[in-house]
């Protein structure tokens, strides 16, 4: 595992301590037109889903999949490697139509992607993720987003059957 910095886990402790809206802020210094978050829906050979606690995230909804903001003029794709490899040390192939795109939050698109894994071994960022563990859909944390819960539920299993609730 990655060694993580003093000035990184600090940086983490004042993030988490802004309000919602004074992230927002500092986010859009940096992404000046809209954010484009994109995330990667990573299987084992099991068919169990990647989730990754977030060291920046609020603890009620910490565990999410890779992923994170595309850079000006990267394509989606690419953009959820990039995210994949950068969190995890793993090596992803992304290709197709999203599965699922969000959209209504303020200057905010989102999209998620299946991405196979090709390679690589987890070797987790420590200055963004605590924690990271492959979990079945029907064994879910709970400190998760309802609606991520709801889209990894709605996924059709590996090998085309759709699951439900």
């Amino acid at each position: 595992m990655r060694q993580v910095s003093v000035g990184r886990r600090l940086l983490a402790r004042v993030w988490r301590m802004l309000s919602g809206r004074v992230q927002w802020r500092v986010a859009r210094i940096r992404h000046r037109t809209f954010l484009v978050y994109a995330a990667g829906i990573v299987r084992d050979e099991e068919g169990r889903i990647l989730l990754l606690r977030h060291r920046l995230w609020p603890p009620y909804r910490a565990w999410g999949l890779p992923g994170g903001y595309v850079n000006a003029g990267e394509r989606l794709e690419d953009g959820v490697a990039r995210e994949v490899r950068e969190e995890t040390g793993l090596q992803v192939k992304v290709a197709g139509p999203p599965v699922w795109l969000a959209s209504g939050f303020r200057f905010r698109v989102e999209a998620y992607y299946e991405a196979e894994l090709v390679g690589g071994r987890l070797d987790l960022d420590p200055g963004e993720i605590l924690d990271g563990r492959w979990y079945a859909v029907d064994g879910l944390p709970e400190e998760m987003s309802p609606r991520l819960r709801d889209l990894l539920i709605a996924l059709p299993a590996p090998g085309g059957s759709r699951k439900g609730r």
